[in-house]
């Protein structure tokens, strides 16, 4: 959007709370979310060059506004939105930025476009751009890169969010004390959604995504400073900066991947975990205790061990099986059976993997025979081991991942068979 990272910032701070004065003054999401990118680039365009303006949260309003009338007075524009002139005629002074105390007033609306965007008759990939665009601030083609996917797609996928949520008929509201917690719920899914293709990509040549991680992070943040007392949002802020702290260790010089085994622990970000273990510590004895809370504290339990061996594995596998009762994931499954493994021995891994073999949710997924080729390495059972690691890189399109599944086969394949233990 532009070269200038303190424009940048500012941006995508203030496009929720002038998307929310718009929304809430026309009662049009949709046109409303138009306007304020195009006041967005505009911004963009001309502050770098111009200078800030005195009050660019009023600046960006008042070009919002303009161009909302520009929207809703064209002869293209849907017979709503014509209805809506008719009502709130833009000629009347009531309606100019300048004098009307609900555009100027400093109201902050960035929960209610959370809980807007992450509607659950929104299926998750239109939720997360439309999340990213509409209170992330980020433009079009900025979600699409982040994504993989053309431009043209990704505008196609926001379109039509946006008309299904005009269709909704969906007031420009906090949802009603009932739905207001399954409302939360989603949102949070979708924060985490963003924050798991940034911190490890499902396709393309590089593991990570930083400025998607980070952006989730961002509006994890806004999310708890909204909502300072709930115990979950500050699990799921804790749970990324916890697990993103790890990041710069996870990556070689030439981006190759680097196991949580292997890492140099020294250049994981210590102040992201005192923040993150800071976080949770507060969250749990204030319940409820959720899963992200409990995810969270696993983070912490790794990322305050001086090294994979001297990590306190019975505790993590006691918050797993927690984990496991909150709930019914076989990721969560597969990951306590690695810490059964490390608790009790390979073979009593290998034994809770064998459960998982017939999950459809796991069906062509690489990280059942990934975690399988790992006990199976850890029990010495090479053969195994490396057809394992081979299924599994033939079943990930990231292609960090397929070059370390595929180098950990190579090895083994590579390595000399000790036959002092043959039998004779």
């Amino acid at each position: 959007m532009t070269t200038d990272p303190r424009v940048e910032d500012l941006l995508r701070e203030l496009a929720p709370q002038v998307l929310g004065v718009l929304a809430r003054r026309f009662g049009d999401f949709a046109t409303a979310e138009d306007a304020v990118q195009e006041a967005l680039l505009a911004a963009a365009t001309q502050w770098p060059t111009e200078g800030l303006p005195a009050n660019p949260r009023g600046w960006l309003v008042q070009v919002g506004y303009r161009r909302m009338i520009e929207l809703v007075r064209g002869e293209q524009a849907r017979r709503r939105r014509e209805d809506l002139v008719t009502r709130r005629n833009p000629d009347d002074r009531r309606y100019a930025p300048a004098a009307d105390e609900e555009l100027t007033a400093e109201r902050d609306d960035t929960l209610v476009l959370l809980m807007l965007c992450c509607h659950p008759a929104l299926a998750p990939t239109s939720a997360v751009a439309l999340t990213l665009r509409a209170v992330g601030g980020l433009n079009t083609a900025e979600i699409a890169r982040a994504f993989l996917v053309p431009e043209a797609t990704m505008a196609q996928r926001i379109s039509r969010a946006k008309q299904r949520i005009r269709a909704s008929g969906l007031p420009f509201r906090m949802p009603e004390e009932a739905e207001r917690a399954e409302r939360l719920v989603a949102v949070r899914q979708v924060l985490y959604l963003i924050f798991t293709e940034g911190h490890t990509s499902t396709a393309g040549p590089d593991l990570r995504r930083i400025d998607l991680a980070a952006e989730a992070i961002r509006l994890a943040r806004a999310l708890h400073a909204l909502l300072p007392e709930d115990s979950e949002t500050a699990g799921l802020l804790a749970l990324m900066l916890l697990t993103e702290a790890r990041g710069p260790a996870r990556t070689g010089p030439s981006g190759e991947l680097i196991s949580l085994a292997d890492q140099d622990r020294s250049r994981w970000d210590a102040a992201a975990i005192a923040e993150g273990v800071a976080l949770v510590t507060r969250a749990l004895p204030r319940g409820p205790i959720g899963p992200y809370q409990v995810q969270a504290a696993i983070a912490a339990v790794h990322d305050e061990a001086p090294s994979t061996e001297q990590t306190d594995w019975p505790q993590v596998l006691a918050l797993y099986e927690v984990l496991g009762l909150l709930v019914d994931s076989p990721v969560v499954a597969l990951n306590r059976a690695v810490a059964t493994a490390m608790v009790h021995g390979p073979a009593a891994g290998l034994a809770a993997l064998d459960s998982l073999a017939d999950d459809p949710r796991l069906g062509g997924h690489h990280r059942l025979p990934a975690a399988r080729a790992h006990l199976h390495e850890m029990a010495g059972d090479r053969e195994r081991a490396i057809v394992d690691y081979r299924a599994a890189a033939a079943h990930t399109s990231s292609l960090p991942e397929q070059r370390y599944l595929t180098m950990r086969a190579a090895r083994l394949a590579a390595e000399p068979v000790d036959l002092r233990d043959d039998p004779v």
